[in-house]
């Protein structure tokens, strides 16, 4: 006897349960750093005409809708007007541009991000947010989420759903 087994994904067809992936509200575009060290004498002192002649002389085709962070990686003393400096330039082609080092500019995306997102399709779904992705994603973002989605949605979990975490249930 033949008997046709239909395979059918449950957790697909049930409409209650939300699948959500933090990783669709990443901002698409490559990052960049710029390290001060090398706007600096010796990597460390600040002469004011040298570090405006630099800056000045930037090449912007590469920071042309890029996400840039400006970071110092030596223990220089560098007064704030250089950040301002900086900033102002890689502004002009740059999506974004912030002070710190690449988890820093990521966990900024992902709050502007999900601060923008419209979340209503979610109200009083069951919603599973997905554990694994290509790419780091802040834990922040998921604190940022949970407190997003808390007030709207049944239950919230995480992970996969074969095996998820419960996280919060009305």
């Amino acid at each position: 006897m033949s008997e046709e087994f239909e395979i059918r994904n449950k957790v697909a067809e049930n409409k209650t349960l939300v699948n959500f992936d933090l990783a669709d509200l990443r901002y698409k575009g490559k990052r960049i750093g710029i390290d001060l060290k090398d706007f600096l004498y010796m990597e460390l002192i600040l002469k004011e005409k040298d570090f405006r002649e630099k800056v000045a002389n930037i090449e912007m085709e590469m920071y042309q809708d890029a996400y840039v962070h400006i970071y110092c990686s030596t223990d220089a003393i560098v007064p704030l007007w250089a950040y301002f400096l900086l900033g102002n330039k890689i502004m002009e082609t740059a999506k974004k541009v912030v002070y710190g080092n690449a988890k820093d500019l990521e966990v900024l995306l992902f709050h502007e991000a999900i601060s923008q997102y419209d979340f209503s399709e979610l109200k009083d779904k069951r919603v599973l947010v997905k554990g694994c992705s290509d790419f780091q994603i802040p834990e922040n973002a998921y604190i940022e989420l949970v407190e997003k989605l808390r007030p709207m949605v049944k239950s919230l979990m995480f992970g996969e759903a074969c095996s998820n975490v419960p996280i919060f249930k009305k």
